[in-house]
């Protein structure tokens, strides 16, 4: 009864690479814990990852064993590729690493070579031990960043999900501009944000918003308040939109009323150091290049120890608590950017001295000769 977002052929080729990854790094059964990366490979979206759950994955191909709680159990049967769906808890506490093993002797897994996600969200510090403790020497590789790392560049069907997140957010941001005026809140500007995104098809994004307007521009990550907005305020609103769990981000800053010179200053800081990101990144390219140049953009016009959060990162598709990916594009970053990857360009400044702050996000689609900004709204400061 359940539409897949892909077509089998995506599944297959996605299992195909993960099984490939995991011969090269000797691991025979990989325990994937990740939602995003169970998602990725039986196409589950359910709610399980508040709690434990596992996908085993052998590396050879197979009927595929997939554990969740037992209250998601009914949605999963009909929205995974999985064939063994297997369920632990419910209206009876039970202890979901009991089941895990008791499934892991069943299959005879215990003497495979064991790689195992470890990640922040979704195992606890008991779980992890106690699969510590039983795998023991079994235990061979941390495999955390295996299935992210194969994700980076996307797929044409995941690239046309995250376009349509795109258009989502643009649509909402038209709402939020026509909206915003002296005496409305925060919370009402988030409130119509919101409901613009879920009457365009979009679904609740991984993150929170942040918006904030005066003084409170000053802060990285505002919840948006009850604070009415005032003639003359500096207003920053940041949101992700997600269709399907692909994610597209999108941030601008706003000014009712004509901006004070300070403000200015600040705005025209964030958007150069923006443009210099978006300048510099293309597909052959270090990850971290992109970052150096909003860093000295940023560190030329003095504003460097206002820069509190990083310059951009991958993203698309997520989970809550969070939709950044393992690409990390900060100057330490490993990696280097292909044709197919998607990131972030959110260079900001946050000063709390001045009581204001600025940051401009954009989703980018990494190409051969540049990058694509995925959004039509202006990236100029809008002047209400």
């Amino acid at each position: 009864m359940f539409n897949f977002d892909f077509e089998p052929q995506e599944f297959e080729e996605r299992r195909r690479r993960v099984r490939l990854a995991m011969g090269e790094a000797g691991i025979d059964l990989l325990l994937v814990l990740s939602p995003v990366n169970i998602n990725y490979l039986i196409g589950s979206r359910t709610k399980g990852y508040q709690q434990f759950q596992v996908l085993f994955f052998p590396i050879d191909e197979g009927p595929l064993t997939f554990l969740t709680r037992t209250s998601e159990l009914a949605e999963t049967l009909d929205t995974c590729l999985a064939e063994d769906v297997r369920g632990w808890g419910g209206p009876t506490p039970e202890d979901p690493i009991e089941v895990a093993i008791r499934i892991m002797e069943e299959k005879g897994y215990s003497s495979l070579r064991v790689g195992l996600e470890v990640i922040n969200y979704y195992l606890g510090v008991r779980e992890y031990e106690r699969l510590k403790s039983f795998l023991g020497a079994s235990l061979v590789k941390g495999a955390s960043g295996l299935i992210d790392e194969i994700k980076f560049v996307k797929s044409a069907s995941e690239i046309a999900y995250i376009r349509k997140a795109a258009s989502i957010a643009d649509t909402a941001m038209d709402v939020c501009i026509d909206f915003v005026a002296a005496g409305i809140t925060e919370l009402s500007v988030a409130g119509e944000v919101y409901r613009a995104m879920m009457v365009e098809g979009g679904e609740m994004a991984a993150s929170p918003m942040n918006l904030g307007s005066g003084e409170r521009t000053c802060y990285a990550h505002p919840a948006p308040s009850e604070k009415p907005i005032a003639q003359g305020d500096f207003m920053h609103i940041e949101y992700g939109t997600a269709y399907r769990k692909y994610c597209a981000l999108l941030g601008r800053q706003l000014c009712l009323g004509k901006p004070t010179p300070k403000m200015s200053d600040i705005f025209d800081v964030v958007r150069a150091a923006g443009d210099a990101f978006i300048a510099e990144t293309r597909a052959g390219v270090s990850a971290n290049k992109p970052h150096v140049a909003a860093r000295e953009l940023t560190a030329n016009a003095g504003m460097d120890k206002y820069r509190l959060h990083t310059a951009g990162y991958g993203i698309a598709p997520a989970f809550p608590p969070m939709w950044g990916e393992r690409l990390d594009m900060s100057e330490d970053s490993p990696y280097v950017l292909e044709t197919g990857m998607v990131v972030s360009v959110e260079p900001p400044v946050f000063s709390y001295e001045d009581r204001l702050g600025a940051r401009l996000v954009d989703t980018l689609l990494v190409t051969d000769t540049g990058c694509e900004i995925l959004s039509r709204v202006t990236r100029d400061l809008i002047i209400l």
